[in-house]
C-alpha cells in the first residue's frame, strides 16, 4: 500500500501597502525579502522539477492579503527599484572585499542571486507570479487551498456566524479572482477551529480543512487511526448537512520542532546565519558611501550575509547543499518510521494506506531557513527511493462516506495550541474594537441592502477596513515584538477609517476627496460587496 506524505506549504502576507517606499522600507522589506528568498526560489524549484520530468505534488495556500500584494503594479515596481539597489549594493562590496577572498566569494553570489532575481521577475516571470502558481495548479503538480480574506483567527468570531461567512466568502471570491478556480479545501489561519465553522465552510462548497493535532486527538471519540488518516466532522445536528460533512486532515505535530527546534535541521552551524546582515555591521559612513541607505535613513537588510551559524565562520555554499540533502533524507526516513508502524496499526481499518500531512510555514524556507528551499527539492527528489509517495489532498479524501466521524475539539496550531497568544496582555485590547466593528457592519448591511452610489463607495470601505482590522498579522506582530508600533499605527488606521464611514452614514454626509484617497491607498479587493456581512435567508 502507497504511504502518503503530503507537504503543505502556507505563504501569508499581512496587507502592507505605502506610496512612500522610503519611509516604510523596513516594512515593505517584510513582502520583499519573502519574494527574493521564498517564492522565486520556489517557482525555481518548480522549473528546475518539471525540467527534469519529477511529477511532484505540494499543497500551498496563499493568503488573499498576499495575492493582493504580488499583482499590485506600486508593489511591483517598488519591488524592482528594491533588487536594483541591492544589486548596487553588491557591487559595491565587490570592490570593498577585493582583498578577502572567502568574503568575496560569498559576496559574488549574494550578488548574483539579486540579479537573478531580477531578471526573474523582470523577464522570465514577466513580473505576474500569481500566474506561475496558476500553472502550476493546473498541470495538476500544487493544490491551491483557499484561505480567509485577512487571514483572521476565526475561532474569535465563532459566535458572529455573518462574520465568518464574509471571511470565506472573500477568501473564496479571492482565489477564482487570482486563480480562476473552485478550491475543494481550505486553510483555517493558524489553524484555529472551534464549533460551528465546518457548516460555514461546507456551505460554500468546501470538502476538507486542516486541524491542529489537538482538535482530532482532544474529540468525544478518539479518531481511530489517529492522524494518519482523514475523518470528518459529525453534524448530525443538522440533517441537511450530515450527509455531506467537512474532513478533517491532521497536521503532524513534530515537523515544526523537526525544522525549527533547538535540534531543528535549521540549526546546524554549516547554514547561513540570517541574522547578521553586512547592513548592520558596516559602519554609517560605509553604507552611505555605497548608496545603501541616506543619511538619517535606518538601516534595513541587503540580504548580503557572508557567515554560517558557527559564531563567525565563513558560509560555504556546497557544504550546506550537501548538508541540505543529508537533512532531506533524515526527515523523510523519520517520516518512514512513522508510516510503516501507522500501516500495522491500521490493518483492520477500512482505510489501508497510511498518510502524513506536514504543515511549513512558506517563509521558514527561505527567511528563517536560507537552505530550506533546497531541503524541500531534495525531498521531493529523494521520497520514491523511500518508497514514500507526495500526495496533494484531493485524493486521498476519497469517498467521504465511509470516513470516520468525530465532534473536533476548539484548538489551534498557534500558542500553546489555543492561539493564547493572539489574545494576551500585549494585544487582548485590539478585540472589542473588531467586534464592535462587527456589530457595527452587520448592522450596517442590513439597514442600507439597497443603497447605491456615495452610500455604497462608503459601505464596501467601511468592510474593507473592518477586514483588514481582522488580519490576525497585527496581534501576531504585537505579541512577537516584530515592528509592533507599525501593526498599532496600522490597525488603529482602520479602526477609524471604520468610525468615519460609520458617522458619515449615520449623519448622511462624507468627504469625498478622503473617500477616494482612502480608496486608492487600499486596493485590496476591489470586488468588494458591503452585503457579504448581511444575514443569510
Amino acid at each position: 500500500m502507497a504511504k502518503n506524505l503530503v507537504l503543505t506549504l502556507v505563504a501569508h502576507q499581512g496587507y502592507i501597502r505605502h506610496e512612500d517606499g522610503k519611509a516604510y522600507a523596513l516594512q515593505n522589506d517584510i513582502l520583499f525579502g519573502s519574494i527574493s528568498q521564498v517564492y522565486l526560489p520556489l517557482l525555481n524549484m518548480f522549473h528546475r522539477l518539471e525540467d527534469d520530468g519529477v511529477d511532484f505534488k505540494l499543497v500551498m495556500a496563499l493568503s488573499p492579503s498576499l495575492c493582493s500584494l504580488l499583482d499590485d503594479s506600486l508593489i511591483k515596481a517598488q519591488f524592482v527599484e528594491w533588487l536594483e539597489k541591492r544589486v548596487a549594493f553588491g557591487e559595491s562590496e565587490i570592490k570593498r572585499l577585493a582583498d578577502e577572498p572567502e568574503l568575496l566569494e560569498n559576496a559574488e553570489k549574494c550578488l548574483q542571486k539579486a540579479q537573478k532575481d531580477l531578471s526573474d521577475f523582470t523577464q522570465t516571470y514577466s513580473q505576474n507570479l500569481l500566474k506561475e502558481f496558476a500553472y502550476f495548479a493546473e498541470k495538476g503538480n500544487l493544490e491551491l487551498l483557499a484561505t480567509c480574506g485577512t487571514y483572521a483567527f476565526l475561532p474569535h468570531y465563532g459566535d458572529m456566524t455573518e462574520i465568518l461567512n464574509a471571511q470565506v466568502e472573500t477568501g473564496l471570491y479571492s482565489h477564482r479572482h487570482f486563480f480562476g478556480s473552485n478550491p475543494d479545501g481550505f486553510y483555517l489561519p493558524f489553524m484555529g477551529y472551534t464549533p460551528g465553522i465546518e457548516k460555514v465552510l461546507r456551505s460554500y462548497g468546501f470538502r476538507y480543512t486542516i486541524v491542529d493535532i489537538r482538535s482530532m486527538l482532544f474529540s468525544e471519540k478518539l479518531p481511530e487511526n489517529g492522524i494518519f488518516s482523514p475523518v470528518r466532522c459529525d453534524l448530525d445536528s443538522n440533517k441537511t448537512l450530515s450527509q455531506a460533512s467537512l474532513a478533517l486532515f491532521c497536521q503532524d505535530s513534530d515537523t515544526p520542532e523537526d525544522i525549527l527546534g533547538e535540534e531543528g535541521f535549521a540549526s546546524n552551524s554549516v547554514y547561513k546565519n540570517q541574522g547578521k546582515d553586512v547592513a548592520f555591521e558596516l559602519s554609517n559612513e560605509q553604507l552611505e558611501e555605497s548608496g545603501f541607505i541616506e543619511d538619517g535613513n535606518a538601516r534595513i537588510p541587503s540580504y548580503y550575509r557572508y557567515w554560517n551559524k558557527d559564531d563567525d565562520g565563513v558560509y560555504d555554499a556546497e557544504a550546506a547543499r550537501l548538508q541540505a540533502e543529508k537533512d532531506a533524507v533524515s526527515f523523510l526516513e523519520s517520516k518512514k518510521v512513522k508510516l510503516d508502524e501507522a500501516e500495522k496499526c491500521m490493518a483492520e481499518s477500512t482505510i489501508k494506506s497510511p498518510m502524513i500531512q506536514c504543515v511549513i510555514e512558506a517563509k521558514t524556507l527561505g527567511q528563517e531557513w536560507a537552505e530550506g528551499i533546497d531541503w524541500l527539492e531534495s525531498i521531493i527528489r529523494k521520497a520514491p527511493e523511500k518508497d514514500i509517495e507526495l500526495s496533494t489532498l484531493a485524493p486521498l479524501v476519497g469517498n467521504p462516506f465511509v470516513l470516520q466521524k468525530i465532534t473536533p475539539y476548539p484548538g489551534a496550531a498557534q500558542g500553546n495550541s489555543y492561539g493564547e497568544d493572539l489574545l494576551d496582555s500585549t494585544n487582548g485590547w485590539m478585540i472589542r474594537y473588531t467586534r464592535k466593528m462587527c456589530e457595527r457592519m452587520v448592522d450596517l448591511s442590513d439597514r442600507f441592502p439597497n443603497e447605491t452610489g456615495l452610500k455604497v463607495r462608503l459601505l464596501n470601505l467601511g468592510a474593507k477596513e473592518l477586514m483588514i482590522a481582522q488580519s490576525g498579522e497585527w496581534a501576531k506582530m504585537i505579541h512577537d515584538g516584530f515592528f509592533p508600533e507599525y501593526a498599532t499605527m496600522r490597525f488603529k488606521e482602520s479602526i477609524k477609517a471604520f468610525m468615519v464611514v460609520f458617522d458619515a452614514l449615520g449623519s448622511n454626509s462624507v468627504s469625498t476627496e478622503w473617500l477616494t484617497k482612502l480608496e486608492k491607498e487600499h486596493l485590496i479587493f476591489p470586488w468588494m460587496n458591503f452585503r457579504i456581512f448581511s444575514p443569510k435567508k
